[in-house]
C-alpha cells in the first residue's frame, strides 16, 4: 500500500472531520475523500465529496460504498463507529481496505471509563484517585463517605457531556442521581467513575501510534465550559490553543514516560495493540501530571488547532499507523501557535434552534481557516446551521496572541442568528 494512491473513507461530520479532509486533501498521496455523511465545510474541500445519504453508523452499507467506489482506506472520525467495532467489521468484510483506528477491544479504553481506570492501575500510570460502581446505594455512600471534593462520570460514551464536577455533596448526590438512576446519559450511566478532584491545568495530547510506537503533536488547551472564566455547564469544547505553555519540555518528557509508553506497551502486552490517534486529557497538578482520560480518536476541537501546525504529511503518518512503520517516519510541526474559537448555537449545550440560515467569508489570509462542524448546505445552495457547534475559526501566528487575536477576526466572518462564543480562549496562557 505504500505506494498506491489513498481513496479514503473518512466518517463523520464535525469540526474534526472537516479539519481532517482539509489536511488529508493536502497530500499528494491522496486521490479522493469521499465523507459519509459530511458537512457545509467538506462540501467545498478540494478532492472530496460529500456521501450524506449513507448512516455513519450502517456499517454494511459503509462496506458496499468503499467496495463499489474503489475505496482503499478507511478513517472513521468519530468514536462511536469505533468502540461499536467499525475496524473489526471492515477486518472481517473488506480486509484489502486499510483502517486508522483502533479495534474495538482497544476503543475500549474510551467506551468504558471504568474499563481505562483499571487499565491504569494495572499499568501504575499517574492518575486521580477513584472508585468504579455499578450499584447505586453503593455508589451513594461512597460519595458521603469521601473527604475530598470529587468529579462524578458517566462510564460510557455521553457526546463529551457525561462529566458531573459538583460544587458540593449534595449537588453531587442529585448529579449520581441523574446519571444512574434518571438515566440522563441513557446506558452510559450504568456504571459511574467516582474520582478525586485535581487541581490544575488540564492539556490534550493527541498521538499517533501504530502499536509499537508513539509521536505526539503539540499539546492543546481546550475550553469546556461554555461562559468566559471557565463557567456554566460543559461542552464538546468551545475553542483551544497549542502548543499549551503549561506543558513544558519536561511536563511532556514525564508524560511520555509514565503515561504514553506504558499506555501503549500495556495494550499490545493484554493483546489489543493500540492503531490509530490516542487522546489522552492530563491535570497538571504540583505533584506532576496525572492522567484523567483516554479517547481512541482525534480530538474536537483540539485537532483544529494541532493540525495546522502538523508538517508531515498526515496521509503517510496514518499510512504508517497501518503498517507498523511509525518508527521509520519523523513528525514535523511548525514553531507557529495555533488558536480556534467554536461558535456555537443560541441556548447550546441546552436545547437550541437547528436550519438558521448563515453566512461565511472565507478568510484570504494565509493561516486562517473556517472549520465548520454543525452545518449543512440545502438544495438552493444555502449555508444553514444543523448543530450545537456550528463553526470555528483557526489562526494560526508567530506568537499565542497573534493567533488568537487572528481566530477572533476569523469570527467576525461567521453571521447567523443567535450565535455565541467564548470571549477568553487562550486565557490562562495570555495572563
Amino acid at each position: 500500500m505504500a505506494g498506491d494512491q489513498l481513496r479514503i473513507l473518512l466518517v463523520g461530520n464535525g469540526g474534526r472531520e472537516h479539519t481532517l479532509a482539509w489536511k488529508l486533501s493536502q497530500s499528494p498521496k491522496v486521490e479522493f475523500i469521499h465523507v459519509v455523511p459530511g458537512n457545509g465545510g467538506t462540501a467545498g474541500t478540494p478532492k472530496c465529496k460529500n456521501v450524506p445519504t449513507i448512516s455513519q453508523e450502517d456499517f454494511l452499507a459503509l462496506v458496499k460504498y468503499a467496495k463499489d467506489n474503489n475505496v482503499n482506506f478507511l478513517v472513521p472520525g468519530p468514536e462511536a463507529p469505533l468502540v461499536a467495532g467499525v475496524t473489526d467489521y471492515f477486518a472481517q468484510h473488506a480486509p484489502s481496505i486499510r483502517v486508522f483506528g483502533p479495534s474495538k477491544a482497544a476503543a475500549a479504553m474510551e467506551g468504558s471509563k471504568t474499563f481505562s481506570k483499571d487499565f491504569m492501575l494495572r499499568h501504575n500510570i499517574p492518575t486521580a484517585r477513584h472508585a468504579n460502581f455499578s450499584d447505586y446505594e453503593q455508589a451513594r455512600k461512597h460519595l458521603d463517605e469521601v473527604d475530598y471534593r470529587v468529579v462524578i462520570k458517566a462510564d460510557g460514551l455521553a457526546a463529551g457531556k457525561g462529566v458531573v464536577l459538583p460544587e458540593t455533596k449534595a449537588e453531587g448526590q442529585k448529579a449520581l442521581k441523574g446519571i444512574m438512576l434518571t438515566k440522563e446519559f441513557g446506558d452510559a450511566g450504568n456504571a459511574v467513575v467516582i474520582e478525586e478532584f485535581l487541581e490544575g491545568e488540564e492539556i490534550s495530547i493527541l498521538s499517533l501510534s501504530d502499536g509499537m510506537s508513539i509521536v505526539s503533536l503539540p499539546p492543546a488547551q481546550d475550553h469546556k465550559r461554555i461562559g468566559d472564566g471557565d463557567t456554566g455547564p460543559n461542552t464538546g469544547g468551545m475553542g483551544t490553543y497549542a502548543p499549551a505553555p503549561v506543558a513544558t519540555k519536561e511536563v511532556l518528557e514525564r508524560i511520555e514516560r509514565e503515561a504514553l509508553k506504558p499506555t501503549i506497551d500495556g495494550m499490545r502486552q493484554e493483546g489489543f495493540p493500540f492503531r490509530g490517534c490516542l487522546f489522552t486529557g492530563f491535570m497538571i497538578t504540583k505533584d506532576g501530571p496525572r492522567l484523567l482520560e483516554y479517547n481512541v480518536r482525534f480530538g474536537d476541537p483540539e485537532s483544529q488547532s494541532c493540525l495546522p501546525l502538523l508538517r508531515s504529511d498526515l496521509a503517510e503518518l496514518m499510512v504508517a499507523c497501518c503498517e507498523e512503520t511509525l518508527a521509520e517516519q519523523t513528525l514535523l510541526t511548525s514553531t507557529q501557535s495555533a488558536c480556534t474559537v467554536v461558535v456555537a448555537a443560541g441556548g447550546y449545550p441546552g436545547s437550541y434552534a437547528k436550519g438558521m440560515p448563515m453566512t461565511v467569508e472565507e478568510p484570504m489570509q494565509e493561516g486562517m481557516h473556517i472549520f465548520h462542524a454543525g452545518t449543512w448546505v440545502s438544495s438552493d445552495g444555502q449555508l444553514k446551521t444543523s448543530g450545537g457547534r456550528v463553526i470555528a475559526s483557526t489562526a494560526t501566528g508567530k506568537t499565542l496572541r497573534e493567533a488568537v487575536d487572528r481566530a477572533y477576526q476569523g469570527v467576525s466572518a461567521i453571521k447567523f442568528k443567535g450565535m455565541q462564543y467564548r470571549k477568553d480562549i487562550a486565557h490562562r496562557a495570555l495572563k
